[in-house]
């Protein structure tokens, strides 16, 4: 069965952007890049909630992503993505579809097709409505940044129940980065 994991960036302090959405603080090198690639290699759906996916949409298809990041461009244009949205009437980037229905419904399905792992990139809303949903989300990848940003928007806001998680592995960059992965069991 495919797995759904959930990639998101943040700072020590537990924020994944900064005030007025600012991310001039995300650590990028070439370690990076390359597991950015072997975790987009081993994932053929991307999904993604409105706010994320406007952001891709414009930055990925440009000339100076495909100038920048090669690799990552390819990859990021090519591989099938999801965007669910109930106010979007339109997705107009490369292989996406729009979803109008609950991503709590139909992540659980298409766990169940045969496929490669099914990556939810940014998106923090939609992820902690998904994680409120026992069984649709199985794994978290938190790349912890060094940096203490003070405020701006929290990665897991305050949530009603407790979620139990179970240590997969940690990798350190280079850089300072932290890969924490955990399971849900």
């Amino acid at each position: 069965m495919r797995k759904v994991y959930l990639f998101n960036g943040m700072s020590l302090d537990g924020f994944f952007e900064g005030p007025g959405h600012n991310l001039d603080w995300h650590q990028v090198d070439e370690e990076f890049n390359d597991f950015a690639i072997d975790q987009l290699h081993a994932s053929d759906l991307i999904v993604f909630g409105r706010v994320t996916y406007s952001m891709m949409a414009e930055y990925w298809p440009t000339p100076q992503a495909i100038a920048d990041d090669p690799a990552i461009a390819k990859l990021m244009n090519e591989t099938p993505k999801m965007v669910f949205s109930r106010t979007l009437s339109l997705a107009g980037w490369q292989n996406t579809r729009l979803m109008c229905c609950e991503a709590a419904e139909e992540l659980p399905r298409l766990k169940q097709l045969p496929g490669k792992d099914i990556a939810i990139f940014g998106s923090a809303e939609l992820a902690e409505g998904l994680l409120a949903t026992p069984g649709v989300i199985d794994e978290l990848r938190i790349l912890v940044m060094p940096v203490l940003l003070g405020s701006g928007t929290p990665l897991f806001k305050i949530m009603s129940d407790k979620i139990k998680l179970e240590l997969a592995g940690v990798r350190q960059f280079g850089n300072g980065n932290v890969l924490l992965t955990y399971t849900i069991p």
